[in-house]
């Protein structure tokens, strides 16, 4: 059970380099003396089998040594994301916890304005100058700083955001004065592991309930599934640099570890000097931030030839983004499609970009450990229908919303909402969300469609589509654009275009040019925080 995988390959070579960390080295024994300090401070706290703990922490060691100890423990673990509201920290709090742990950098990690090229800027429509105060990154003691002793942690300001909270509030500085006792693993199969929360891009997020049995499959090296064994083989120098909330820096950690990488933890903004500066190998992100690292590539040149694999997670990334960074990266782009509530599904690899001629429209193939099912009204192959999938690693439900378990799961079928076909190449296509559908004058458009043939012309980096109602035609599409570098938006253009790839009622009635898009706290972009921009723009 995990995290007896990360744990066994920490003591084989404990002297070896496990996490480098702002300027400190944290050796791999250094780090499994953490989690039994850790541990123990949490087993004397009442925690245990079954016990759920939150998760508040900023992306450093004693976070993740915190992570690994509250499951050795068999607890049920939930990570907030930094960027939540304070009703959405609300709402998870409402999740039945037991503890919640914080560490000597949450307040910096959970008060900090969000990086400015994660949303819109100051010139785009509708957005006004604000002052950008970020507090200072990585502050307070840390695990292997001399003299370091526990300390009450004082963050009013978030004391106010959690409001009246009535579980105990443990800081890893504090549990790291425990004796350092035998680690064992109280891990249950059954029990739940994790709770990982949804995007919460259309309402509150919800905890997808995956139990140790399924959580477990992910660092089973010896099951790995073809895709994944070929990429980890690039993991000697992992850069993690978002939350460790995020279940794929948290999964692709702990697998580089059981690989024996080495995992580079920053709160630094993802540049192209950040990688050059760690000479990363490998590293994951969502692909705003991917359109991000090129545009920024394309003003300051850097090397980056020691990267070898970039992973592609949260939303599918445009076939117009991905053959830019081909073009500039290489060879090197991994996509996974997956959910919260599924796992990874599918995964496009560089050999599939490089072989398949459509593959770029595409979010990859199948994972030989996942069952997929597109249930149509024809059964015709090739024709799209709506995407059901079956798997070891999925969840078993909603946590503490059996209404929302019942519409998505059904006689052990995962229904994702998705729609879309395998091609006779075997590569998944998505066409649309079932629950996406824009009807203009009667007629049926599916989001996605647009923004495939928006992203289709070269001036176009990627492409987002929302819609409003409309008095005349039902509803009227809105489409927010991000330009590749270099180039300049006609509007026009890109009206006609689409009206003759798919239909006039698929024509866009504002499109709106954004230098980023705006994400959720998971990285995805946030259409609610598009929708909103609408009544700030000119008509």
């Amino acid at each position: 059970m995990f995290p007896a995988p990360v744990l066994d390959a920490l003591r084989i070579s404990p002297s070896r380099t496990a996490i480098e960390h702002g300027g400190r080295e944290i050796t791999r024994g250094d780090l499994l003396t953490a989690v039994a300090r850790i541990a123990t401070g949490l087993r004397a706290a009442g925690l245990g089998p079954g016990k759920g703990v939150a998760m508040m922490t900023s992306t450093s060691p004693d976070a993740y040594a915190a992570h690994l100890a509250a499951h050795a423990l068999g607890c049920r673990v939930a990570a907030f994301r930094p960027r939540w509201s304070a009703d959405q920290i609300a709402h998870a709090l409402a999740y039945q916890f037991d503890a919640l742990i914080v560490d000597p950098g949450t307040h910096a990690a959970y008060l900090k304005v969000p990086n400015p090229d994660s949303g819109p800027r100051m010139g785009d429509p509708g957005v006004r100058s604000t002052d950008l105060k970020v507090p200072s990154p990585d502050s307070g003691p840390r695990m292997g700083d001399p003299g370091v002793r526990s300390t009450d942690l004082k963050v009013p300001d978030l004391d106010a955001r959690l409001g009246d909270l009535r579980v105990p509030v443990l800081d890893t500085a504090k549990l790291l004065d425990h004796p350092a006792d035998p680690l064992t693993i109280d891990a249950r199969p059954g029990d739940i592991a994790r709770l990982t929360f949804t995007s919460g891009s259309t309402g509150q997020p919800k905890g997808c309930a995956q139990t140790y049995r399924a959580f477990s499959l992910a660092y089973q090296r010896d099951d790995w599934p073809p895709q994944l064994a070929a990429l980890m083989t690039h993991f000697q120098r992992c850069l993690v640099h978002e939350s460790l909330a995020s279940p794929v820096m948290m999964t692709y950690l702990g697998r580089c570890l059981v690989t024996g990488g080495t995992a580079i933890m920053t709160s630094e903004p993802l540049t192209p000097d950040l990688i050059d500066r760690h000479r990363v190998t490998a590293t994951m992100m969502p692909p705003p931030r991917l359109h991000v690292l090129l545009a920024t590539l394309h003003q300051r040149p850097a090397d980056l030839s020691t990267l070898r694999a970039v992973v592609l997670g949260g939303s599918p990334a445009d076939p117009g983004l991905l053959t830019a960074a081909m073009d500039r990266l290489g060879p090197i782009i991994w996509q996974g499609y997956g959910q919260a509530e599924g796992g990874v599904i599918s995964m496009l690899t560089p050999t599939d970009i490089t072989t398949c001629p459509d593959a770029l429209t595409t979010v990859g193939r199948p994972l030989p450990t996942v069952e997929l099912s597109v249930r149509n009204y024809d059964n015709r192959p090739g024709t799209p229908g709506e995407i059901w999938v079956r798997s070891p690693h999925m969840m078993t439900r909603y946590w503490n919303d059996p209404d929302q378990t019942a519409e998505v799961l059904q006689d052990g079928w995962l229904h994702t909402r998705d729609i879309g076909y395998v091609g006779p190449d075997g590569l998944l296509r998505l066409t649309g969300r079932s629950r996406d559908v824009i009807l203009v004058n009667a007629e049926v458009c599916y989001p996605t469609a647009i923004e495939r043939v928006l992203t289709t012309h070269p001036s176009v980096s990627a492409a987002y589509v929302t819609s409003t109602p409309d008095p005349t035609t039902g509803d009227a599409i809105h489409a927010f654009v991000v330009p590749t570098p270099g180039h300049q938006i006609d509007n026009a253009v890109l009206q006609s275009l689409i009206q003759s790839s798919l239909s006039k009622a698929h024509t866009p009635k504002t499109i709106t040019v954004l230098t980023s898009v705006p994400t959720t706290p998971a990285g995805k972009p946030d259409m609610r925080a598009l929708a909103a921009l609408l009544p700030l723009l000119s008509p």
